[in-house]
């Protein structure tokens, strides 16, 4: 894996590519980008330390990995203009409803392929990146990519079936967290906490509950009890919750988008 190249630098694609160069397992000459919005794709290079490109064929030709950023249904039309020059190369999406079997269908074997989700806390360093199992990369190469994929937060394998719901949890997820951190600043700031305060201790609350829980492996629910005493005031909230079925909502947050899948 000596040249990286990225088709596509948007959000998700600009916080790959940091991670990348702030873990020092790849330097900046070693990576590459094309974009149409060649302006917005220049201050980006200068910004985060890549090399930008003006022709997409161009830097294909001298990439031996090549990630694909662009929007989903760019990606037709992408592989329409580099296909001739794919074969020999590795080629890994991050694409959300592309697998494999999709990649393959158009490519064939000439090309090895690997589909990862990532979620957006990997722009902070604390993402979920789901590899699917089913990919054709040469086994150096796949360890090579989690290791540096590492660097951007938790990398899992999930077969293909398991994506859906995997990306539904890990992709859709951090909205509904922020929805629970917005409501409980937002009961803070009713009882006078002023809102900068709410959302620090709102946002810590939940950072390190997280970290308690990855740290001892304890299951969520022990973790409560050790919170819970007694006619203790946290029971009572936890009651409030669930004769509100908080549980149920939660779970339905998921049923819709799988619904949708089908």
């Amino acid at each position: 894996m000596n040249n990286i190249g990225f088709i596509g630098m948007g959000n998700m694609a600009q916080a790959i590519a940091s991670g990348f160069l702030k873990s020092g397992k790849i330097s900046g000459k070693n990576l590459f980008a094309y974009a149409p919005n060649q302006e917005k794709l220049q201050k980006n290079a200068e910004l985060i330390g890549f090399c930008a490109e003006k022709s997409l064929v161009d830097m294909v030709k001298k990439c031996d990995t090549l990630i694909i950023g662009c929007k989903p249904y760019q990606i037709e039309g992408v592989l329409v203009q580099i296909g001739e020059f794919l074969p020999g190369k590795a080629l890994v999406s991050v694409a959300a409803g592309w697998v494999h079997s999709t990649f393959f269908e158009i490519l064939g074997e000439k090309v090895r392929i690997q589909c990862i989700m990532p979620n957006t806390p990997a722009m902070v360093g604390e993402g979920v990146m789901l590899f699917e199992q089913k990919n054709s990369l040469l086994p150096d190469e796949l360890s090579e990519l989690k290791d540096l994929f590492s660097s951007l937060g938790l990398v899992e394998m999930l077969p293909t079936e398991l994506m859906g719901i995997g990306g539904a949890v890990s992709g859709c997820g951090p909205a509904f967290m922020d929805l629970i951190m917005e409501a409980y600043a937002d009961a803070a700031v009713k009882y006078g906490v002023s809102r900068e305060v709410a959302y620090r201790i709102v946002s810590q609350t939940m950072l390190g509950s997280a970290k308690l829980q990855q740290v001892t492996k304890k299951h969520p629910g022990v973790l409560k009890d050790e919170v819970c005493s007694p006619r203790g005031t946290t029971i009572r909230g936890v009651d409030s919750l669930e004769k509100n079925g908080v549980r149920g909502a939660l779970i339905s947050s998921i049923d819709v988008i799988m619904d949708m899948k089908k």
